[in-house]
């Protein structure tokens, strides 16, 4: 299976269980790893045979503007828009990242990683 990289998408956006993550916000960074046939698109130099990466980049700008308490639900939506919307992929890893977090100590960021598949 051949795959696509996103790496290192950095937005600021609105997730966290504390208030002030609402209203003050932070920078995240998202990488993602889709697995997908290429092939026909190595052959064919056609952007409809392959998982457009522009298309990627904006599902994941619109659902990380979209404020959800947990990374892992933000990444979930992220996911299955992937897969909805780019019948190409068959699967993937995305990872969601959190810079300097506010839980009391000096961490330079917290991630999770999120499997995903048809």
């Amino acid at each position: 299976m051949d795959t696509i990289e996103v790496k290192n998408i950095r937005l600021y956006a609105y997730h966290g269980c504390l208030q002030e993550e609402s209203i003050i916000g932070s920078d995240y960074s998202i990488d993602i790893i889709v697995n997908a046939d290429l092939h026909k698109a190595s052959l064919s130099d056609n952007l409809e045979h392959t998982a457009d990466y522009v298309l990627i980049h904006h599902i994941v700008k619109e659902e990380m503007s979209i404020a959800s308490k947990l990374l892992e639900h933000v990444a979930r939506r992220i996911a299955d828009r992937i897969l909805l919307e780019i019948p190409l992929v068959n699967n993937g890893i995305i990872a969601v990242s959190k810079m300097n977090p506010p839980i009391g100590g000096d961490v330079e960021m917290v991630s999770i990683k999120l499997p995903f598949a048809r």
